[in-house]
């Protein structure tokens, strides 16, 4: 009986231990229960039983007080100063990376994902109800964001209605612009597909080789010339989760033998002397930055030229080609700073956030991230982000998250993924997007409060808990 019951006991104790998060300070730790997403078999996606995670909260650290601080109109601190060149740029001082705001003060960008109105015919009749016109939506929604501590959008957000906004306010909203360089030429060129969150490739290879991509980025660049003088630009993404791996060498070597991405796999492999057999994992690493090398640069060549005065933000890494060390220190010559859409985890691992600065050379910043409550009434399955219980646990996981980004000396901001719900009734909608709770806002229009006094709590004493960390950690 005794041998039968100990495992039993030594099982519960298992699954009740919280995952830990191993994060710094003085502060009294709480779980939040959530269930980690996964796939099955043939794809689908499954997700675990509840399981509890170590969260660390801002009102929870015992010496941590916050201290008012004067922000300016970028939301950016008036404590800290450095050049100011009239656009947003990114520097290192004392050993941390900030945003450089185009007053020349530092902070760090806050932003919110697709900050547009919704398709579906709930999302319309809500809008005529709660909305006279566009531009009282976005005034509305522009101080409903600031108001929770936000101070710009990112990607898919409707920018030229923050850009009218922004022109009768003194207090603007940053934005940023996703120009989709390579699913441009490849819907052009014929071959890309719908796959949930992304653009498909043949092979899951991009065709960075073929001979037309530069000519096409040089004339799609020429777009960016009518914002380069806007200071409330943030800055510019290339692209979305592209197909970067080590699986590109022997993918490539799939393709047809007259296609220019196999030919060029094929000659990198000959002047090495390599067969396709004798493909090691290092060899995978130097093509994969070799492509890398070929994609970023072409793009920021383009994109500088049309617009030197902002900031190229990447193209938002999402799989394992942000641990490759080559890769990004090929994609750290172009870019100014590294964008990364990153799910999967409770608290950002500290020593992959020092890696990323250690092997690029610039800053980066988490360009997607979010998790689901199950008492929004919606189904939660698509979609990458975990399931939590209530919108005051997805306010909890925000503070979790972020408190270990402020602490992290290389990360400059984040956009939290998205503005509005999913509306499972909307029949076109993406793939990634048909049933979800990411909102921070539902199908009505209606604020998720308890998510957004949480979000709100830690956006607005974000320098503060800078300071308390970098003095945390001296």
């Amino acid at each position: 009986m005794n041998k039968l019951f100990i495992p039993v006991i030594a099982l519960c104790m298992t699954w009740m231990a919280p995952v830990q998060a191993q994060q710094s300070g003085n502060y009294e730790s709480v779980t939040v229960e959530a269930k980690t997403r996964s796939r099955d078999a043939s794809g689908s996606p499954k997700f675990s039983d509840w399981k509890p995670f170590e969260t660390r909260l801002v009102a929870n650290i015992k010496d941590f007080k916050p201290v008012a601080v004067e922000h300016n109109k970028y939301g950016s601190v008036k404590d800290i100063r450095s050049k100011a060149t009239g656009f947003f740029r990114v520097e290192k001082i004392n050993d941390r990376w900030w945003v450089i705001d185009p007053e020349g003060c530092a902070g760090i960008n806050i932003a919110m994902n697709s900050v547009n109105t919704g398709k579906s015919a709930r999302n319309k009749a809500a809008y005529a109800q709660k909305f006279a016109n566009n531009t009282d939506w976005i005034q509305k929604t522009k101080a409903e964001l600031q108001g929770v501590g936000f101070n710009g959008t990112g990607s898919w957000s409707t920018y030229t209605s923050i850009i009218k906004a922004n022109a009768q306010s003194d207090k603007p909203l940053s934005y940023t612009i996703n120009w989709n360089f390579m699913s441009s030429y490849g819907k052009k060129r014929g071959g890309t597909y719908s796959v949930p969150g992304h653009t498909g490739y043949p092979g899951n290879v991009i065709f960075v080789f073929d001979p037309e991509f530069e000519k096409f980025c040089d004339e799609h660049a020429k777009q960016l010339a009518q914002y380069k003088d806007d200071p409330n630009l943030f800055g510019y993404f290339s692209d979305n989760e592209m197909p970067f791996s080590l699986k590109n060498l022997e993918n490539y070597l799939k393709l047809q033998k007259d296609d220019p991405g196999y030919m060029a796999a094929k000659k990198w492999l000959d002047e090495k002397g390599i067969s396709p057999e004798q493909i090691t994992d290092k060899e995978r690493a130097e093509f994969l930055a070799f492509a890398a090398e070929r994609y970023f640069s072409i793009v920021a060549k383009a994109i500088k030229k049309y617009d030197p005065n902002h900031l190229y933000l990447g193209s938002r890494l999402y799989s394992s080609e942000k641990n490759v060390p080559e890769f990004m220190k090929a994609a750290g010559k172009y870019v100014d700073l590294i964008s990364i859409n990153y799910y999967g985890v409770w608290t950002p691992n500290k020593k992959l956030m020092a890696n990323w600065e250690k092997w690029s050379g610039k800053p980066f910043i988490i360009t997607e991230y979010y998790t689901k409550g199950m008492d929004s009434g919606l189904p939660n399955i698509s979609g990458a982000g975990w399931q939590v219980k209530t919108q005051e646990d997805r306010g909890k996981f925000y503070q979790n998250y972020c408190l270990a980004l402020l602490e992290s000396k290389t990360c400059v901001g984040w956009h939290w993924f998205k503005y509005q719900d999913n509306d499972p009734t909307n029949t076109k909608a993406e793939l990634s997007n048909q049933d979800a709770n990411k909102g921070i806002v539902d199908n009505d229009y209606n604020l998720y409060r308890p998510l957004a006094d949480k979000m709100k709590e830690l956006n607005q004493n974000y320098f503060q808990l800078i300071n308390y960390f970098d003095n945390l950690n001296k």
